[in-house]
């Protein structure tokens, strides 16, 4: 069985590398989303967070705002064929708050997708 919380320490404690930002997960909705995936994909997440971390420059390959909107932005993992998107802002900086995630299957993302992540920003700013 796959434990998030314990998979997602680990992983922290793994990297030997200093780290530029920290990225942190907001309630449990990106955790809904991750455990339903492949190991694949989740070994790609894991890289492409790794990565978000610990270099000072992150290609929009990897990472990309959201035109339109205030502070959003989504992080971009390919695997084969599949695309994902996870949403994410930042707080204070160095500060990568993860919202939630989908596996895009169109060409445009959707704006139901857009919606609920603006709301969780809406309900994270709003508890600080």
């Amino acid at each position: 069985m796959f434990h998030f919380r314990e998979t997602f320490i680990n992983f922290a404690r793994m990297s030997t590398k200093e780290k530029v930002r920290k990225i942190v997960f907001y309630k449990d909705y990106f955790e809904k989303f991750f455990i339903k995936l492949p190991v694949k994909v989740k070994a790609k997440i894991i890289w492409t967070f790794e990565l978000i971390e610990e270099i000072h420059r992150v290609p929009e390959t990897y990472l990309k705002h959201m035109t339109g909107t205030d502070g959003l932005y989504e992080i971009r993992i390919k695997t084969g064929t599949d695309i994902f998107r996870i949403f994410c802002f930042f707080d204070q900086g160095k500060l990568i708050v993860v919202a939630n995630g989908f596996q895009k299957k169109t060409q445009k993302t959707p704006n139901k997708e857009i919606k609920t992540a603006l709301k969780i920003k809406d309900d994270y700013e709003n508890r600080k």
